[in-house]
């Protein structure tokens, strides 16, 4: 069945550089076992990346076949932790088009419209 995207189209690529997704295939589509729900196509910033550091999610640093992220890198967040980061005030902004329909059980439409990455 082919995933959808918030705006009810298809679901585009996130990134295939670095690959990201809880399949690790570019999508940020989820199933029962993602716990955590990564969903939300993020444009990463050095801001939301400290930010995540400091709440135990470092991204930024490079482990296990994780080549560690960076500025301007798009990446599949898990959509409680960028609520999280909303709610705090340093939210990244996301690529609607590559962000699943599940998001909008946790986030609304509106809200992410704000953080729509082609508007800014």
């Amino acid at each position: 069945m082919e995933s959808k995207n918030v705006l009810g189209t298809e679901l585009q690529s996130c990134s295939c550089h670095p690959m990201t997704g809880w399949y690790r295939d570019g999508l940020c589509k989820t199933d029962e076992t993602d716990m955590g729900m990564h969903t939300v196509c993020a444009v990463m910033t050095e801001q939301f990346l400290s930010y995540s550091k400091a709440q135990g999610n470092d991204l930024s640093t490079p482990q296990m076949g994780f080549p560690g992220l960076k500025s301007g890198d798009n990446w599949c967040l898990c959509a409680p932790r960028w609520k999280q980061a909303y709610e705090d005030g340093m939210a990244p902004l996301i690529n609607l088009e590559a962000t699943e329909e599940s998001t909008l059980s946790i986030i609304d439409l509106n809200t992410l419209k704000e953080f729509d990455a082609r508007n800014s």
